[in-house]
């Protein structure tokens, strides 16, 4: 039998979260003396001393500076316990919500909804479009259930979905198409690019090559195009959302020397899959079905 409750534990991480017994036993409305009897029975229960007195201070000992990342670890896991009999008990989800970088291709992430959506009609889907570190950023703060993301979670669930190809190009009548050879780096410099803006509010990033001296940053990708598109600059972009305008020379690539093509993976991304109800793991799977098409 365990000697220390969930409770009691909760008590040791309030204290250290609010600065002090008082504060803590006024954020988690509970008596101070409850604080103190919960923090001295772990104590007593495990022959440890948490925290010493430094002046007014009240200070977690390095014994306590252990406990208190197992504690975190602990409590977070039991949290995700109680979330995963929640999903349980409320059976068929009634809301989905998504966060997808621009890049995924929209056919693959159109068809993926459709299917879901065919088998569970009355599910409501909100769909987030982000830039390199928004998507995980959303569901770092479980502000979606989903990601589709540039990059890996630390943390939880991650899988690789699609790898893109994105190719250097401009108008056909941009400068740079008049040259007439193979272009190096030292061509771009002097002219502008296009570059789209990281969506995430915290960890912000740049993406790709970002050696020009003019650069005009936009917040979406079919922005990025129909500047492109209208001559005022080159970027490298995803080929499946610039096929269409290559077909039609509306767009046309660059004759770079080298890196004319670059590539970049996408990955699915989620916390825990037990916490996703059926709707989710139904998207889940025709997402990874649809991928197997996904350009490379």
């Amino acid at each position: 039998m365990l000697r220390v409750t969930l409770e009691q534990w909760r008590m040791f991480q309030a204290v250290v979260e609010y600065g002090g017994f008082n504060q803590a036993a006024v954020s988690v409305h509970k008596s101070q003396s409850s604080i103190h009897t919960a923090v001295h029975k772990i104590e007593s229960a495990l022959g440890v001393k948490l925290f010493r007195i430094e002046g007014r201070r009240t200070v977690l000992t390095d014994a306590g500076e252990l406990m208190l990342k197992r504690a975190n670890y602990l409590l977070n896991e039991a949290a995700k316990v109680e979330a995963v009999g929640t999903t349980l008990a409320e059976g068929i989800e009634t809301s989905l919500r998504i966060a997808v970088d621009e890049i995924l291709p929209n056919e693959l992430l159109y068809r993926s909804l459709e299917q879901t959506s065919a088998e569970f009609p009355l599910l409501r889907i909100e769909l987030i479009e982000t830039i390199l570190n928004g998507s995980s950023e959303l569901l770092e703060d479980d502000r979606v259930d989903i990601a589709i993301a540039a990059e890996p979670l630390l943390e939880g669930f991650s899988e690789e979905l699609c790898e893109l190809e994105f190719i250097a190009v401009s108008s056909p009548n941009h400068p740079l198409q008049a040259l007439g050879r193979d272009l190096t780096l030292e061509d771009l410099k002097l002219h502008r690019q296009i570059v789209i803006r990281d969506s995430a509010t915290q960890e912000k990033r740049d993406a790709g090559w970002l050696g020009a001296e003019q650069r005009w940053t936009v917040s979406h990708l079919t922005t990025s195009i129909e500047m492109i598109k209208s001559g005022l600059g080159f970027a490298w972009l995803p080929e499946p959302a610039i096929a269409k305008f290559l077909g039609s020379n509306a767009l046309k690539a660059l004759p770079l020397l080298h890196n004319g093509r670059r590539s970049a993976q996408l990955f699915l991304v989620f916390k825990d899959g037990d916490r996703l109800g059926p709707a989710a793991r139904r998207f889940v799977a025709h997402l990874r079905l649809n991928s197997l098409s996904c350009a490379t």
